[in-house]
């Protein structure tokens, strides 16, 4: 394991999930300030990636392209649901009534979609502000379809997992995007532009 200043890296321990306990790390979870940037964060590259879709045609959308969820537009789908499950977790909100399967499907036009993910990317950032510190302390127990059993973990643990799973498959639409012809923008967290600094 690498070392720092002769001792092992808790970071390292913890990504790698090396079977420490995600509490014990504290110092190093997300918390509410780390939920503001990545729901800022979130929101400019939804609006980057999808602004770059935006050029291509429907027909370009849909292509299967061999990505876990074939195409741009059912990972975008996909994408949406999952940020819907995870912050019905976390509010206590109602969640979407389609199953992971039917998670990529779209079900509206292009433009109403892009309408319907600004306008829950706008949620998600008044949940980070409005969250109360403490919150993050607490465990969250759920009944998790896609295991078919019920589960419970820390929620910090589930707000990094929230995030990166925006990473994850917004990382997957990029490589198609680029490989369909589009230019995204930047993607880099430092050289997010300053208009989101006061969301």
């Amino acid at each position: 394991m690498p070392k720092e200043l002769g001792r092992p890296c808790k970071g390292v321990a913890f990504f790698f999930g090396l079977g420490l306990a995600a509490r014990n790390l504290g110092e190093m979870m997300p918390n509410k300030d780390y939920a503001i940037a990545m729901a800022r964060y979130n929101l400019w590259q939804n609006e980057n990636l999808m602004g770059a879709a935006s050029g291509l045609d429907d027909a370009a959308r849909r292509l299967d392209r061999g990505a876990f969820f074939a195409s741009i537009e059912a990972t975008f789908a996909h994408l949406l649901w999952g940020d819907r499950i995870w912050l019905s977790r976390f509010t206590g909100t109602d969640a979407p009534q389609a199953t992971i399967l039917d998670s990529v499907k779209v079900g509206i036009d292009w433009a109403t979609f892009c309408a319907t993910r600004a306008d829950f990317d706008a949620k998600i950032l008044a949940w980070a502000h409005g969250v109360g510190d403490a919150w993050f302390l607490g465990d969250l127990g759920w009944f998790s379809g896609a295991m078919g059993r019920e589960v419970t973990k820390p929620k910090a643990l589930l707000v990094l997992h929230m995030f990166n799973h925006q990473t994850h498959h917004r990382g997957q639409i990029h490589a198609m995007l680029t490989a369909a012809g589009a230019r995204p923008g930047d993607t880099n967290i430092p050289f997010m532009p300053a208009r989101f600094d006061t969301l």
